[in-house]
C-alpha cells in the first residue's frame, strides 16, 4: 500500500524531479516502520540570510503513525552558487528514518511476553504423605508430588512461596510435573 502523501512549497518553485525525490523518500519510509498512515512534508524558503549571497531553505516532514505523529524540521542554509533543495530535502528524511526507526524498537519491545513457565505460589503442604497444593493466579489447585519438586527441595517449601511450574493432566485432575522454587532474585508478588 502506498503512503498518503501531502506537498506543499512556499517560497520554492516544485519541479517533478523534487516531487519525485519526496515520494521515493516516503516510500522508503515503510522499511523503518509498518504503521505509517499519512506523510506531509512542506519545502519552503522563507527568507534569505543576513549574507545576501546565501539562501535559507527549510524542510518540515509530518509522518503519521498509530498514536503518535513524528515531526523532523531542518534548516539549511546554501551559498547562492550552491543553492541545493535537494540536500536539505534529504537531510529532513534521514532524520525522519532515524526517529521512525527508533519509535518501531520501542513498540517492538514494548510488546514482548515473558515466556517461560506459569508461577503459582504453594497454597498448603503435607509433608508426612510427600505432596502439597498450588494456587495458580486463574485461582485453580495444582497438585505436586514430592518427587516434581527440582533439587530435592520437597522439604524447603513453604506455604506462601513463590514457584514455577510444568502442568500436565492426572488422574484425579491437574498435576505439576515440576515444581521450581523461584527464590529471592526471580520473586514476583502473586496477586
Amino acid at each position: 500500500m502506498r503512503i498518503p502523501v501531502e506537498m506543499s512549497f512556499k517560497n520554492v518553485e516544485s519541479t517533478a524531479a523534487m516531487e519525485g525525490l519526496i515520494r521515493e523518500r516516503v516510500d522508503r519510509l515503510k522499511r523503518f516502520h509498518r504503521g505509517i498512515t499519512a506523510c506531509r512534508v512542506s519545502v519552503e524558503a522563507p527568507h534569505r540570510s543576513g549574507n545576501a549571497d546565501a539562501v535559507s531553505h527549510r524542510v518540515r516532514v509530518e509522518v503519521s503513525v498509530p498514536g503518535k505523529n513524528i515531526v523532523v524540521s531542518r534548516d539549511r542554509n546554501f551559498p547562492q552558487e550552491e543553492y541545493d533543495p535537494y540536500t536539505a530535502i534529504r537531510a529532513a528524511f534521514t532524520a525522519a528514518e532515524s526517529q521512525l526507526k527508533s519509535h518501531a524498537g520501542r513498540m517492538r519491545r514494548g510488546r514482548r511476553h515473558r515466556v517461560g513457565p506459569p508461577h503459582a505460589v504453594v497454597e498448603r503442604m503435607f509433608p508426612d504423605e510427600g505432596y502439597g497444593f498450588l494456587a495458580t493466579r486463574d485461582g485453580r489447585q495444582i497438585y505436586f508430588h514430592k518427587n516434581s519438586v527440582v533439587n530435592d527441595r520437597f522439604d524447603e517449601l513453604e506455604p506462601g512461596e513463590e514457584v514455577r511450574f510444568e502442568e500436565t493432566d492426572g488422574d484425579e485432575g491437574p498435576q505439576a510435573t515440576t515444581v521450581a522454587p523461584i527464590g529471592e532474585h526471580g520473586s514476583h508478588e502473586m496477586t
